[in-house]
């Protein structure tokens, strides 16, 4: 399924002469994610754009939660008043969902870092904030004048369930007081496509491996995301694409550029876990590696964008290299 061509584009929204640095989560190298005070230290850091991830609650409240699973994030686990709303997912996981529970009890739940063992100063802010809601995170966002990434999570597993979070995400823009800038992301095109005709930009998010969730599964047209990402028919119409850092080069980023597409990558984290193997110290998974010469190599291949856990290391990182200037993509709609 190839979305029709669109003269939308992501040139306005970028800095003239580097690429966007984007607090993913905020800055959860330092905070747990997507809490509050994550997203102000990245604001605080000097972020260009802060990226959030949404799911709705059972009374479609839009939630701005990375995982529909909470355990993770949340002290939904230690909970024993929910203790009865576990249940097993699709895929055989067993886990507290948000979509299972109203935003009167997920508004109960307080915060806690994904990774303690990696992050530990992150884990002692454990239970000092709760969760936000979009609405939250939209005033933040114009507030401080940064670009906002909307991450659009499981939209068709989530509408199969009478929770559709496109049109959630619609209503709820539509009746915001104020909006800041905004560019909405997905690893489903289904989800973007719902979203084509409001006067933001949309990004293609693709995995290193596997297919999207809502691509031909089968047959001819089948196709994965390597496929895609070398099929030009498979990306038009979308104003930019995000790629692994993983499949970061010079030419790739050069070719989706001569499509007309920015190009953004995902996601700058220094310790060793989460390198290449040749930029990883000796130590322990959770040591910091050689994670300057890695970032400095994915920016140097041209990108217009990073993610980042860290932006304040991120950011010093490319001011040091002076990064040339972001390559153009197309003029965005009026």
């Amino acid at each position: 399924m190839a979305p029709s061509p669109r003269p939308a584009g992501l040139s306005s929204l970028l800095v003239p002469g580097r690429p966007i640095v984007i607090g993913h989560r905020g800055a959860p190298g330092y905070r747990p994610e997507l809490t509050r005070s994550s997203l102000l230290l990245a604001v605080a850091q000097g972020v260009d754009a802060l990226e959030i991830d949404v799911v709705p609650s059972r009374d479609g409240v839009l939630v701005v939660r990375h995982d529909r699973d909470l355990a993770d994030t949340t002290d939904v686990a230690r909970r024993p008043d929910l203790r009865d709303r576990r249940r097993t997912g699709h895929d055989g996981r067993r886990a507290w969902y948000a979509d299972d529970l109203d935003w009167a009890e997920l508004a109960t739940l307080r915060a806690r870092e994904r990774m303690p063992r990696v992050r530990p100063e992150s884990a002692e802010h454990d239970g000092r904030e709760g969760v936000l809601r979009l609405d939250d995170v939209l005033e933040l966002a114009a507030e401080a004048d940064v670009l906002l990434v909307i991450e659009v999570k499981e939209p068709l597993a989530l509408a199969a369930r009478g929770l559709d979070p496109v049109p959630l995400l619609r209503a709820e823009l539509a009746r915001a007081p104020r909006l800041p800038r905004i560019v909405f992301e997905s690893f489903e095109k289904t989800a973007l496509l719902g979203l084509a005709d409001l006067p933001h930009p949309i990004v293609y998010l693709l995995e290193p491996v596997g297919m999207a969730p809502d691509e031909v599964r089968e047959g001819p047209l089948a196709r994965t995301y390597r496929q895609e990402l070398a099929d030009p028919a498979a990306l038009a119409g979308f104003d930019g694409v995000s790629i692994p850092s993983s499949r970061v080069t010079a030419r790739r980023v050069a070719a989706l550029h001569a499509l007309g597409l920015a190009v953004w990558t995902w996601t700058l984290r220094p310790e060793n876990r989460f390198l290449p193997r040749r930029h990883r110290t000796d130590g322990p998974r959770a040591a910091l590696g050689d994670w300057e010469a890695y970032w400095a190599s994915v920016l140097d291949a041209g990108v217009d964008g990073v993610f980042t856990d860290h932006p304040d290391l991120t950011i010093a990182v490319r001011d040091r290299l002076g990064v040339a200037a972001v390559r153009p993509g197309p003029a965005r709609r009026p």
